[in-house]
């Protein structure tokens, strides 16, 4: 078995094509582009919210919740995959083996299934005013909390 360098020349090029044609609409946008400066156009972007306001702005708890659930929701469907190729595996050996593999799969999904309910029961996915007016009520107690702390510190300091 030879080693020969030019049959990487086709991985080659599709990373000299790749990088052509980003420098180059890149370029090309600054080339052609309009170039208005507006105030709109110069505040950053912060996904559809106007920034305005403190940075240190405290957020609800209720958005760390939805983080939370989507990431465990996330790391128990990925224990899927690997189940499917145990299962792929094991089929072969036996009716018994298979049925056991499917049952103890069955049993995980129905207690996520049984997790999800009860976080549809709890209200966490509930956006509606209810639940805006709720999230911020609990942010401007939090921020209030946290002005009289500082407040504290200020007069225990003097």
């Amino acid at each position: 078995m030879s080693f020969h360098l030019s049959e990487y020349l086709p991985i080659l090029l599709m990373f000299i094509v790749a990088a052509g044609f980003a420098v180059g609409n890149i370029l090309l946008s600054q080339l052609v582009g309009q170039r208005k400066r507006t105030r709109t156009k110069l505040m950053p972007y912060e996904c559809g919210k106007d920034p305005v306001g403190s940075a240190r702005e405290r957020f609800s708890v209720k958005f760390y919740l939805i983080a939370m659930i989507f990431i465990l929701f996330d790391i128990e469907v990925i224990f899927l995959v690997p189940w499917a190729v145990v299962y792929k595996r094991f089929a072969g050996l036996g009716s018994d083996v298979r049925l056991f593999i499917y049952a103890e799969m069955m049993v995980f999904i129905f207690l996520l299934f049984v997790g999800y309910i009860y976080v549809v029961k709890k209200g966490a996915f509930d956006w509606g005013a209810r639940a805006r007016r709720e999230a911020e009520a609990e942010a401007l107690a939090l921020s209030d909390l946290e002005a009289r702390q500082a407040e504290r510190k200020k007069r225990t300091a003097a």
